[in-house]
């Protein structure tokens, strides 16, 4: 090359270098880095990040983060979100300028995945294409419409007494192993077929409890509608803190998209005990029983996104199961009273119940929705009307007879029918049951068919009505899911059904002296029932 053209590309050269120069114009991006005083179990004091807001993201080394929690004039208390002994004093720490997000779609369904939105089924990485803040503001009161279509849970305790709406939050509480957690089982697995999607939070929970819910999800087939966010027993306490706000985000998702959605929460206990331990570790004023005094804040703005939403917004619903440990069953304890009082009613596992094998434990006398039957279907509220006050009024007859009183005859027959009332709402674990099966047993009780039945057969009675539920026309079938009442000749044809069904059972029940003799106190062969369903319940394992 000729020093001619070398000039000529030189030139060229400086040429563009100019324009580009021009051109371009730098851009300054501002970074607000700190540095970590002390680190402590699950929290970390931070100085020099004097822009940073409530509950921000913080990224500190080791691909470890936080959540801004106490934001005072020269340092921060930051919630950290990670393994905590990879902090060390001295080490940076960085803003982000937003807060903690979770990835949502339809990609979670049928995958456990942990509070940040990482896989722990060994599946593989999820591909989401959006993100939704953990913390979202409830949707507003004109927003939301009334709680009319029933959630049905297969269990017949709860579908006929206690019924659930979709957009309600019902709250579970119980002692431990009185079987809170296979009552929230076993409305998961009823929905299947029902166009429900559900979300599972487990907090504070062991692994293998954790593995054993999801197995038995997996062999129901209820993974296929289900996503499982899992915080366990050893994780940080900013994990076991954050883990119901990122299911609740994962929930509103589909609930926007005009689907009806049920979540759990097992159990708010942990997540209040996580909450204290992180307000006690940052210094916060404690209140009643070291609670921090926002802990009522901290649990209604969670369930206050669970609701209806109305047709303009799509009409899809948020369907909240929280679920609560009580102490040697002290319902009016501080974190169990804040939740009753938050929620729309409570279903309550007594102890008592559970020892003599009456599964599930539901308390029906202490048990409530508000909602009440405006959540029930007109041909289910049909039979359903006497049935919780004539198993009210049994419940204070046995009271009443265990002292050796003697009863006249009539409640003799009322504590017979509330025997067989009792026995009809027994149900085994992983059993839901459909909606024309229950009908036709509340048909049968509401008729006084199961009278005959003496005590020790009513398991097998039931099963027999059971059966004949199947062979109910699909017109019928049809009806009771719409908002026609039942007519006349339906009520006909279920007693019929059901008194074909049971006729073997009143054939060998007459004259057999194993019928009610002694209603004032439960004779030996009344209890023999119990004892065996205990024995049951022991082979099993508590739920």
């Amino acid at each position: 090359m000729n020093p001619e053209q070398l000039t000529s590309v030189l030139d060229q050269v400086f040429t563009n270098l100019d324009e580009a120069t021009k051109r371009s114009k730098p851009q300054l991006h501002q970074r607000e880095i700190g540095t970590v005083i002390s680190v402590s179990s699950g929290i970390a004091k931070i100085s020099g990040l004097p822009g940073v807001g409530f509950e921000e993201l913080v990224l500190l080394r080791n691909g470890a983060s936080g959540i801004a929690f106490n934001v005072d004039e020269d340092e921060i208390g930051v919630v950290l979100l990670g393994d905590f002994h990879l902090v060390r004093a001295g080490d940076e720490a960085e803003r982000t300028g937003r807060v903690l997000d979770v990835a949502v779609g339809d990609e979670l369904l049928g995958r456990v995945i942990d509070p940040l939105g990482r896989p722990l089924d060994g599946l593989g990485p999820i591909q989401t294409q959006q993100r939704q803040p953990i913390e979202r503001p409830a949707a507003p009161i004109m927003d939301r419409a009334p709680v009319t279509v029933p959630l049905q849970t297969g269990l017949t305790v709860i579908d006929a007494l206690i019924p659930i709406g979709r957009g309600q939050r019902e709250l579970i509480l119980g002692d431990r192993q009185t079987g809170k957690t296979a009552i929230a089982i076993d409305a998961i697995l009823n929905q299947r077929g029902q166009e429900v999607v559900c979300v599972y939070c487990a907090i504070g929970q062991r692994a293998s409890a954790v593995a054993k819910a999801v197995a038995v999800l997996r062999h129901g087939g209820a993974m296929d509608y289900t996503v499982v966010v899992v915080s366990e027993g050893n994780d940080p306490p900013g994990l076991a803190y954050i883990a119901p706000y990122a299911a609740t985000s994962i929930a509103e998702y589909f609930m926007e998209q005009g689907r009806d959605v049920v979540i759990v929460y097992d159990d708010l206990t942990q997540h209040a005990r996580a909450y204290r331990e992180l307000s006690l570790l940052l210094r916060r004023p404690p209140g009643r029983e070291a609670f921090p005094g926002d802990i009522f804040y901290v649990h209604s703005r969670l369930l206050e996104r669970s609701t209806h939403l109305r047709t303009e917004r799509g009409g899809g619903s948020l369907t909240a199961m929280p679920i609560i440990e009580t102490e040697a069953q002290n319902i009016s304890a501080f974190i169990p009273t804040n939740l009753i009082s938050i929620t729309d009613g409570q279903i309550y596992l007594s102890p008592s119940l559970f020892e003599l094998g009456i599964l599930p434990a539901v308390d029906v006398g202490k048990s409530v929705s508000r909602v009440g039957g405006k959540a029930q279907r007109p041909s289910y509220r049909s039979v359903t009307g006497d049935l919780k006050l004539a198993y009210a009024q049994f419940e204070e007859l046995e009271t009443f007879a265990r002292f050796g009183a003697r009863l006249d005859e009539s409640a003799r027959t009322t504590i017979g029918h509330g025997r067989r009332i009792r026995a009809c709402l027994k149900q085994h674990e992983l059993a839901p049951m459909t909606v024309p099966a229950q009908i036709t047993i509340l048909v049968a009780l509401n008729a006084k068919l199961f009278a005959p039945v003496p005590i020790p057969r009513m398991a097998e009675a039931k099963q027999a009505v059971t059966d004949a539920a199947q062979h109910i026309p699909k017109a019928v079938r049809a009806r009771f899911d719409s908002e026609s009442k039942l007519s006349d000749d339906d009520r006909e044809l279920i007693v019929d059904l059901a008194r074909k069904a049971l006729t073997p059972f009143q054939t060998a029940s007459a004259g057999d002296p194993e019928a009610d003799e002694s209603p004032a106190g439960e004779s030996k062969r009344d209890t023999e029932p119990a004892s065996a369903a205990t024995t049951e319940t022991d082979k099993q394992g508590k739920a």
